[in-house]
């Protein structure tokens, strides 16, 4: 029986258990994973937060990560200014980045989620809104949220990976993980 572990990623945090690119000590996996031989299924990048899966089972890891079987993965982002029905239906079509057109993704005005807070926290700026979307991409390409919401006019301050797949962040509070049944 393969195991699979679902880790809420705090912000600032590697998605992978050793760092030996920097002179001073970043936080890994490892920080908050005591478990041998899982590794993860994608990964997040150091400024973003949320889900992220570790597996023991190669064909499993596969399955999540690989953009061939179009898992689902569910952010909700926060971005800089005021997303009007334009700029979310550009998100829906596919955003022409410079590594090609992204694949159509799910994208909906939400009301600001029930999150833990952020340290550091998000800088606030009086004069510029923010507000909050849902999106749902079903590739994985560096930093792919990221630039799909800048290439619009909505620079992303925050990002928080809520779901891949069938599986959620619900009930998992930053830099704790659980067990889950592989689907």
């Amino acid at each position: 029986m393969s195991r699979l572990i679902l880790f809420n990623k705090p912000y600032d945090v590697l998605s992978q258990f050793t760092d030996s690119k920097s002179p001073t000590p970043r936080a890994t996996l490892s920080d908050f994973i005591a478990v041998p031989g899982v590794y993860p299924a994608g990964r997040l990048d150091r400024d973003s937060e949320g889900l992220l899966l570790l597996t023991d089972e190669g064909r499993l890891q596969a399955r999540i990560a690989d953009p061939r079987f179009k898992l689902p993965k569910t952010y909700l982002v926060q971005v800089e200014g005021a997303p009007d029905e334009q700029a979310l239906d550009r998100l829906r079509r596919g955003v022409l980045l410079k590594d090609g057109s992204t694949r159509p993704a799910e994208a909906e005005l939400i009301d600001s989620p029930s999150l833990w807070p952020r340290d550091p926290p998000v800088r606030y700026r009086q004069t510029v809104p923010d507000h909050w979307i849902s999106l749902t991409i079903t590739e994985g390409r560096n930093r792919q949220v990221r630039r799909m919401t800048a290439a619009v006019g909505l620079p992303t301050l925050r990002l928080v990976r809520w779901r891949i797949g069938d599986w959620t962040l619900d009930g998992i509070e930053p830099g704790t993980w659980r067990e889950a049944v592989a689907g």
